[in-house]
């Protein structure tokens, strides 16, 4: 139960996170809002190994740590690749599915089942992500398969970082979140350096991408402790609800109307984690 609480946690802070960021991308360039709000949480993240420092990392948790900051950064490029289209209805939905459905199907060959409940609540919460994910159906139509090959990469990526950033051990504290973002940064500076991009942000950017960072961070560290506790296959699908959270501050800050299917998505959500304490 404890790592449920931890994972939806994870999905909550993951959501605001997103909104943030968001709203930060609306005015600066998305890559470069994603290097500031990471570097902006470098402080959080020394004051939580400084709380919570665990024992002395292996290099195996660092390893973990960093590919799987890696492999989200590139995610994240992907993910911005994917919605710069336009077909923003089309992206989300493939990448948030994706994004949980891996995780789901690794974690049921190397963990134990379960149990046939959490797991149909696994499987319910795929679905959930998807309708609180999928917008109005006219973009569908002009769907090109590079668009689909670039939403479904981008949510291999999530996926596979939920994997890695699972296998760190439960002794290694926040060790392994300071790898992680090490291995995002890597990777972020590598593209910021190719692209010849600048890092600074238009006025009043700032206000937004930093929470996004620190919520980012936060979030991480929720999953983290989830995935040492519980079965990747329950942990990961809980976690990938993040888009809930999304919607719910859509409506609630910028007063976005609901659609049914959303609501419907929203629902079987709640149904999802019932069935997966149960």
């Amino acid at each position: 139960m404890a790592s449920v609480l931890l994972a939806v946690g994870a999905a909550v802070v993951w959501g605001a996170g997103d909104f943030f960021g968001g709203k930060a991308s609306q005015r600066g360039h998305p890559l470069a809002v994603t290097v500031v709000s990471q570097l902006a949480c470098l402080p959080v993240l020394g004051l939580a190994v400084l709380l919570l420092p665990g024992s002395t990392p292996a290099g195996s948790d660092i390893a973990w740590g960093f590919g799987a900051g890696a492999v989200g950064f590139l995610g994240v490029v992907l993910l911005y690749s994917g919605l710069s289209s336009g077909a923003m209805t089309v992206v989300a939905p493939i990448t948030a599915v994706t994004a949980a459905a891996l995780p789901l199907a690794i974690g049921i060959v190397i963990d134990r089942s379960p149990g046939p409940v959490p797991l149909l609540g696994a499987v319910v919460a795929v679905v959930a992500i998807a309708l609180v994910s999928t917008g109005p159906r006219a973009q569908w139509g002009a769907v090109s398969r590079r668009l689909l090959g670039i939403a479904l990469a981008a949510g291999a990526m999530f996926g596979l970082f939920f994997v890695l950033l699972a296998q760190a051990r439960s002794g290694s504290g926040m060790w392994t979140l300071v790898a992680v973002r090490a291995g995002s940064l890597a990777l972020g500076f590598v593209i910021i350096g190719l692209a010849r991009m600048s890092l600074r942000l238009p006025a009043g950017t700032l206000q937004w991408a930093i929470p996004a960072g620190v919520g980012d961070i936060a979030a991480n560290g929720f999953y983290l402790a989830a995935a040492q506790y519980g079965p990747l296959s329950i942990v990961a699908p809980v976690a990938a609800l993040y888009p809930a959270t999304t919607v719910l501050l859509a409506i609630a800050v910028e007063h976005e109307r609901v659609r049914p299917i959303q609501v419907l998505g929203l629902g079987l959500a709640g149904c999802a984690l019932v069935m997966i304490a149960a």
